[in-house]
C-alpha cells in the first residue's frame, strides 16, 4: 500500500515539474518574443552604488540603438549628445570613453537577460558575460545593468538606468 502511495505520489510531482518546465519554457518564450527587434534609446542615467549620487553619463541627449534578434544575438551602441568629431589624440580618447558598444549571444533568466560579449569596443569586455536587468513599463523597455566599474573614479562602481522605445 505504501509502495503504491509512493508511486503515484512520485508520477503526481512529476507531472507537477514537467508542467511547471512547460510554463516556464513558454514564459520565457513569450519574453525572447516581446525582446525581438530594434529598440531606440529614450535616457540613460547613472548611479554610483556607494554614494547615490546621479548623474547622465552620455550628455542630456544621447543617441544609441539595441537589438534582439531571434537567433539570440545581442547589439548595442551607445553614444553621447554632440560631440564632435575627434581630430587630435586626447579627443580621440574622450570619444572613446562617450560611447558603448558591443555583441554577443544571450540568453534570458528570468528578469535577467545575460550577453556573452564576444566583440566589444572595450577589449577588456570581449569573452565576459554582462548580465542586464530588465522589465517594460507600458510600451517602454527599462534595462538596469549590474554594478560596473566606474571608468572615472577608481574603486567606485555604477549601475545604469536604461530606458528604449521599440523602433
Amino acid at each position: 500500500m505504501i509502495n503504491r502511495m509512493l508511486a503515484v505520489l512520485t508520477a503526481a510531482l512529476s507531472s507537477l515539474f514537467a508542467l511547471c518546465a512547460l510554463f516556464s519554457i513558454s514564459a520565457d518564450a513569450d519574453d525572447r518574443e516581446k525582446l525581438l527587434g530594434n529598440w531606440k534609446l529614450v535616457s540613460v542615467y547613472a548611479e554610483d552604488v556607494q554614494t547615490k549620487q546621479g548623474y547622465n553619463p552620455y550628455g542630456d541627449h544621447p543617441k544609441g540603438y539595441i537589438a534582439f534578434t531571434s537567433p539570440a544575438r545581442f547589439f548595442a551602441l551607445i553614444t553621447a549628445d554632440g560631440p564632435k568629431p575627434p581630430t587630435v589624440q586626447e579627443e580621440q580618447a574622450a570619444a572613446f570613453r562617450s560611447m558603448s558598444a558591443y555583441t554577443g549571444k544571450f540568453r534570458l533568466e528570468g528578469d535577467k537577460f545575460i550577453t556573452k560579449v564576444d566583440v566589444a569596443w572595450n577589449q577588456a569586455w570581449v569573452n565576459t558575460e554582462q548580465t542586464r536587468f530588465w522589465r517594460f513599463e507600458g510600451d517602454r523597455l527599462h534595462i538596469i545593468s549590474a554594478p560596473v566599474p566606474n571608468p572615472n573614479v577608481t574603486g567606485s562602481s555604477l549601475v545604469g538606468y536604461l530606458v528604449w522605445e521599440r523602433e
